[in-house]
């Protein structure tokens, strides 16, 4: 395994479980947002998994137990992940979420905590998503900064939860437990806390052990009956930094960074809420 000896992330760490078993842990304190550093790191791993035809199944989980992926990092400046390189010559975020989305290695969301806005995204963008029924949050909050998500979230939920339910989590912008997330299929199945690590690491084994050929060969087909053409995720990100430039977005930004925004604080806890009356506090005073 020579890559992940030479392999040094800053903010997620890969432990090989069996040659055809990898789990991936996000690890950015304090609450795991998605920043140029993280993004440099699986632009890395992805570039490795393109051409390992020995791993099987990659699981991402989380090394904080209350944030999966909390959403993308709105404090870091958008040029320095634009200027990493994009194999398919896409915006970085849409690069990653699509060529995520077409590895043949099977990649299992393991969500134990809140997955937001790009976390979310992250998580629609893999093949299978398991939350903890207890600690799974997941949401596309987009809306309350005046901006759709950017990185595919509007074309990959139709799919999984319906025209009406996509359009519930895209324009409500609020969080949904685990046994909700189950209920309308935006994860495939919502698991006792207690047993979540057990039941996730006996799937994956499983599936690990068949066949590489196989299983990609099964994703290329279920990928193009369900998937939309990756040119139309562009799109997505050009919406959103478009939004991201306007006087509306930063006005919400920076009321939610005087709130707390990516700190562990009651904001990021229970932002699909809180969210509305600082929206709307923000907009009336611009």
């Amino acid at each position: 395994m020579v890559f992940l000896d030479d392999f040094r992330p800053s903010h997620l760490r890969v432990t090989a479980h069996s040659p055809t078993l990898w789990e991936v842990t996000f690890d950015n304190p304090p609450v795991n947002v998605i920043g140029p550093d993280m993004m440099r790191d699986l632009k890395d791993l992805l570039t490795e998994l393109e051409s390992n035809s020995t791993v099987n199944v990659v699981v991402f989980d989380s090394a904080d137990p209350d944030f999966f992926l909390a959403h993308y990092d709105l404090g870091s400046d958008p040029e320095i992940a634009e200027a990493l390189p994009s194999p398919t010559g896409y915006a970085a975020w849409v690069d990653i979420t699509v060529r995520i989305s077409k590895l043949s290695a099977v990649t299992i969301s393991a969500i134990r905590g809140i997955a937001r806005g790009a976390g979310s995204e992250f998580a629609l963008a893999t093949d299978i998503r398991f939350a903890s029924r207890e600690k799974a949050v997941l949401g596309q909050m987009e809306v309350g900064f005046g901006a759709v998500p950017g990185g595919g979230a509007a074309g990959r939920l139709p799919a999984l939860v319906g025209r009406g339910r996509a359009f519930e989590i895209l324009l409500g912008g609020e969080d949904f437990d685990g046994d909700t997330a189950e209920r309308y299929g935006y994860v495939n199945r919502a698991v006792p806390d207690a047993g979540f690590v057990e039941f996730v690491h006996a799937y994956a084994t499983r599936v690990s052990r068949w066949d590489h050929r196989a299983l990609g060969e099964i994703k290329a087909f279920v990928n193009k009956y369900t998937r939309l053409p990756d040119s139309e995720y562009p799109l997505h990100s050009d919406a959103f930094w478009g939004a991201a430039r306007r006087d509306g977005f930063q006005s919400v930004a920076a009321a939610l960074f005087a709130e707390g925004l990516q700190q562990r604080t009651p904001l990021e806890y229970h932002l699909g809420s809180d969210i509305a009356d600082i929206t709307q506090t923000a907009r009336s005073a611009t």
